[in-house]
Parts: C-alpha cells; sequence; structure tokens
C-alpha cells in the first residue's frame, strides 16, 4: 500500500447537508436570479409588452438605456456620486483605522477608550430614521448640505461598524511585531504607520467594499441634505420616472442597471479580499 492510498483512506469525508443546500439554491434562485432576470427583461422591452412581465422582450428595445442616460442626466449625476465615494474612501481607511488601532491596544490600561469603544459600537443599534431631523438641523447649521459636507458625514456614519470590524482585526495582529518596532525606536504613531497599516489589506478591502457600495447606493441621506438639482447623486435621480399619476417602468429599470453596473465591477475586482478581511478578524492567533 503507498502513501497516497493510506492518505485518501485515512482523509475524513466531506459532510454536504443536501436538503439545506437545496433549500438555499432554490432559495437565492427565486430571491435574487429571479429579480435580476425581471429587471433586465423590463428594462429591455417597451411599454406594449408589459401585459407579460416575465415573457422574454421580443423585440429588444435598447434605445431604452439612451433615454434613461439622457433622462437622468447620467453624466452629471455619475461625477457627483463618484467624488463622494473617491473622496470618502481613503479618509474612511485611515481615520476610522487609526481610531481603531488605538481603542484596541489601550482598551485594556485606560477606561476612556474602553468607553469610546462602546459609544461607538452603541451607536449600531441606532436607526438613522432617528436621526434624520437632528441631521437635517446640524447639516444646515454647519452647511453641510453639499458634496463635501455629506462625504464628511459618511466618514463619521461610517465609524461604528468599521471599528467593530478593524478592532476585531487589530486584536489578531501579535503584538510582538510592534513590541520590536517599539524597542527600534518608533513612536507609536510611526508603528501604525509603517507597519500596523500596511498588514491590515485586507480588512481594508472589506472596508473599501462595504465604504464604496454604502455611499454609492445610499438613497436617503442624498434626498435629506442634497436638495440642489445639481449637486444630487445618481440615486436621486431615479424619481424623474415617476409623475403624480404613472411610472415609466421600462425606463427606471434600465437606470437602475446603469446605476447598478458600476459598483457590481468594483465588487467583482475587490470580492476576493473580502472573505479573508471578514473571517481574519473572526479568529484569534
Amino acid at each position: 500500500m503507498n502513501n497516497s492510498t493510506l492518505s485518501l483512506r485515512t482523509q475524513p469525508k466531506a459532510v454536504v447537508n443536501w436538503p439545506i443546500t437545496i433549500l438555499l439554491l432554490i432559495g437565492s434562485s427565486i430571491f435574487i436570479l429571479g429579480v435580476l432576470y425581471i429587471t433586465l427583461v423590463v428594462a429591455l422591452k417597451d411599454t406594449t409588452q408589459m401585459t407579460r412581465v416575465l415573457s422574454l422582450p421580443k423585440p429588444l428595445v435598447l434605445k431604452n438605456f439612451a433615454e434613461a442616460w439622457k433622462m437622468t442626466d447620467y453624466p452629471r449625476k455619475f461625477l457627483n456620486t463618484l467624488i463622494i465615494t473617491v473622496i470618502c474612501l481613503p479618509f474612511t481607511l485611515i481615520t476610522n483605522s487609526a481610531a481603531a488601532y488605538a481603542i484596541t491596544r489601550n482598551r485594556d490600561k485606560s477606561k476612556f477608550f474602553n468607553g469610546v469603544y462602546y459609544y461607538f459600537i452603541s451607536a449600531l443599534f441606532i436607526p438613522f430614521q432617528v436621526l434624520m431631523l437632528p441631521l437635517v438641523k446640524q447639516a444646515s447649521f454647519f452647511h453641510l448640505d453639499n458634496i463635501l459636507g455629506i462625504t464628511f458625514l459618511y466618514i463619521v456614519f461610517g465609524l461604528p461598524m468599521n471599528t467593530f470590524l478593524y478592532c476585531g482585526y487589530v486584536r489578531s495582529l501579535p503584538k510582538s511585531i510592534e513590541e520590536a518596532a517599539l524597542i527600534e525606536g518608533l513612536n507609536p504613531m510611526q508603528i501604525f504607520i509603517r507597519i500596523v497599516f500596511p498588514i491590515m489589506k485586507p480588512i481594508h478591502s472589506t472596508v473599501a467594499i462595504l465604504s464604496i457600495m454604502w455611499t454609492w447606493n445610499d438613497f436617503l441621506m442624498p434626498l435629506l441634505l442634497l436638495t440642489k438639482a445639481d449637486n444630487q447623486t445618481l440615486q436621486l435621480a431615479q424619481y424623474v420616472f415617476q409623475t403624480q399619476f404613472s411610472t415609466n417602468y421600462n425606463l427606471a429599470f434600465a437606470s437602475y442597471i446603469l446605476v447598478l453596473f458600476p459598483v457590481v465591477a468594483v465588487y467583482i475586482f475587490f470580492q476576493r479580499w473580502i472573505i479573508a478581511g471578514v473571517t481574519s478578524g473572526a479568529v484569534k492567533s
């Protein structure tokens, strides 16, 4: 008996729960692929084909995308959304990771940092609807009801969840690396910038994709704060397809696909780092 045969016999068999697996496949097909299918076929039809929503479009009406592009002023709204997302991302990664690093390394030594940690985490349980009216008042008072102002608010509002993720990851990092750097003469700020921040790439990717998806897809905060037409984002532009008495679903669904495409492309690019970032903070080394 050779070694390969012995290893095959001693290797435990993978156990698959087929009933649960089949139920998950059916559920995902209905609630995810089904929704995507309806969105696509409606976007490729005209109003005369809407009597049978689930049927395939005959013929394909590709001009819906061109009309949706024009009606939403897609380039201008795309640029506004892109500016908010691009400015928000680096400041979120730098400030949120620095705050989480300081909190994690000082929680055991200081009641202040322990209190700050629970202060941030408690914000996760407050519904955004509760903050709507105070937020509008404060944003108006501090002149934050514009593109740069809402970018700052996204960085602040992302702090609770990002602190939770970063703290979990920092706890998994061995302190011996930082202790060696401290002996070499680096101060805590230099240790974070030159050693800790670069090795946090997996969790940076996770926070980055979550931040991008949130700022790109958010509808409520721009609705409250970006009242001027020139400042509006792609999500607010979807209102042009709805009148008092009717909604042009074909153009609206075509516009949804145009809005969805950029963030899906970003997700596909980053997706291989997402799972690594989430699971790396789950187990303490």
